[in-house]
C-alpha cells in the first residue's frame, strides 16, 4: 500500500505505512539483535527519518553535554605557551633553536571557578566546529581530545538525521 501511495503522489500517506511498516521490522522478534538495536536506536534518535523534532532534540542535547563536558574538564587550567630555547655560537656557525610546547595540565579547584566566560566561549567554538567536522585547533586535555573526537563522529549524524527529518516535514506539507 505504501507504494501505491507513493506512486500516487500522496507523500504524507505513504509516510505513515513507512513508520507502520519500521515498527513492525523493530518488533519482530525473529530478526536478528543487531538489527533490531539498529531499529530501536533509529527509531529513538530521529522516528524513523520522520520526527525532525526528536533529531534536533537529540543534536541539541549532544552539542550541550560536548559544551558543559568541554567547559569542565575539556581545556588545561593555563594555555600552554611555547618556549624557543637555543644557544650561542660564534660567528658563522650554524644556530640551534629548539621549541617546546609544555603538555596541557588539567584543571583542578571547584567546577564555580572552571565555569567563565572565556572558557564558555572557547567550548562553543569547539562544539560547533565538530558538528561541521572541523578540527578546532585548541589546546586540549586528554579528556577534551576525546570529547571532540566523540562529538566528531556523533554529531554530524545527528545533524543529517535533523535534515532528513525537515525533508520528511516538507514531504508531509508538500500536499
Amino acid at each position: 500500500m505504501r507504494k501505491s501511495l507513493e506512486d500516487g503522489k500522496n507523500e504524507p500517506d505513504a509516510a505513515d505505512f513507512y513508520y507502520g511498516e519500521m515498527e513492525m521490522r523493530r518488533h519482530d522478534s525473529t530478526r536478528p539483535p543487531a538489527e533490531r538495536a539498529l531499529l530501536t536506536a533509529y527509531w529513538a534518535v530521529s522516528g524513523y527519518g520522520l520526527r525532525a523534532s526528536r533529531a534536533l532534540a537529540w543534536l541539541l542535547g549532544a552539542m550541550a553535554t560536548t559544551l558543559l563536558a568541554l567547559l569542565l574538564w575539556g581545556f588545561p587550567a593555563v594555555d600552554p605557551k611555547p618556549t624557543t630555547t637555543g644557544r650561542r655560537v660564534a660567528v658563522g656557525q650554524d644556530v640551534t633553536l629548539t621549541t617546546d610546547t609544555p603538555d596541557p595540565v588539567n584543571p583542578t579547584g571547584a567546577w564555580s571557578e572552571r565555569v567563565t566566560t572565556q572558557r564558555f566561549k572557547k567550548a562553543l567554538r569547539v562544539v560547533i566546529n565538530s558538528v561541521l567536522f572541523r578540527s578546532s585547533g585548541q589546546d586540549l586535555t586528554t579528556a577534551g581530545t576525546y570529547t571532540e573526537m566523540t562529538s566528531r563522529i556523533a554529531e554530524p549524524i545527528l545533524l543529517g538525521l535533523a535534515a532528513l527529518a525537515a525533508l520528511a516535514i516538507r514531504g508531509r506539507v508538500k500536499r
